[in-house]
């Protein structure tokens, strides 16, 4: 089992796309546009797309600031994988360094694949800004565990072949920030009638919420659920540090008031039942 493992991932390692040319091509449409193409054909409507191309250097400073402090604070220490961030969620218990030679270690390394299988629907993968620029542009949003490897690979492979700042002006530019907006340039014509150059903190933070569920709460709609992760996002971007900053609120729990059921039946009158 172990050998086919290994097999299958060298199959996949060798046929995965090296987007070397990235660094002086910019995508046109990515996987995940044509996706969402296709899923509106089969509802019957139609989505146009919002998708306008800005460089790095044209977009006001807050804008990376923000994205970073929501969705990687390790961005620019980490070579594509936060492994500790993986780790964690995947409940990994080995003792680091890790090293392929440690039979403790690879112990320890199928107990936290097992798990990741085990608990797939709940895993959410901690993916970094790489990551999730890999699924972007070669992906569909489907959740499988080849996926997962095939990202990782995709996202080593950016980190090899293109600058930090390269993989940051892909990344803003292609992610999805509302039905058919795609790119901060879009999203800020959207949402707040100005180019992605004039965008203020809390602007870009909000745009910086609305990542985890752009589809479902984005300035626009359902805003009160973003807007908890914007603050939030406001109060961290200056501080630096290893932020994560959750998806969504916690639960607020329903007050329990000491009220009587009503009664099942209403009370006889006085007297029984009378003449």
């Amino acid at each position: 089992m172990c050998v086919l493992g290994i097999g299958l991932a060298a199959v996949v390692w060798l046929f995965l796309p090296w987007p070397i040319t990235l660094r002086w091509r910019d995508p046109g449409t990515t996987a995940l546009m044509r996706d969402r193409i296709r899923e509106a054909r089969q509802r019957g409507d139609t989505l146009e797309l919002r998708h306008d191309w800005v460089p790095l250097a044209r977009m006001a400073p807050t804008v990376p600031q923000a994205v970073i402090t929501g969705e990687d604070g390790h961005f620019r220490s980490h070579h594509g994988v936060d492994w500790s961030a993986l780790g964690e969620e995947l409940h990994y218990d080995g003792n680091p360094p890790f090293s392929i030679l440690d039979p403790n270690d690879l112990a320890a390394l199928a107990r936290a694949v097992r798990y990741g299988v085990e608990h797939r629907s709940e895993v959410k993968g901690r993916s970094t800004i790489t990551q999730q620029l890999a699924k972007n542009l070669y992906f569909t949003p489907e959740r499988s565990l080849l996926r997962k490897v095939a990202e990782l690979f995709i996202a080593q492979r950016l980190e090899w072949l293109l600058s930090k700042d390269r993989i940051l002006e892909l990344y803003l530019n292609t992610v999805e920030l509302g039905p058919g907006i795609f790119g901060v340039e879009a999203a800020a014509q959207a949402y707040f009638g100005v180019s992605a150059s004039r965008l203020s903190r809390w602007q870009a933070a909000s745009l910086a919420a609305t990542l985890p569920q752009p589809l479902t709460s984005n300035p626009d709609l359902n805003p009160g659920r973003m807007a908890w992760r914007r603050d939030l996002i406001l109060r961290y971007m200056n501080g630096g540090g290893d932020v994560r900053i959750p998806d969504a609120p916690p639960p607020v729990p329903t007050p329990q008031l000491d009220i009587p059921p009503p009664p099942d039946t209403m009370p006889e009158p006085a007297g029984g039942e009378g003449p």
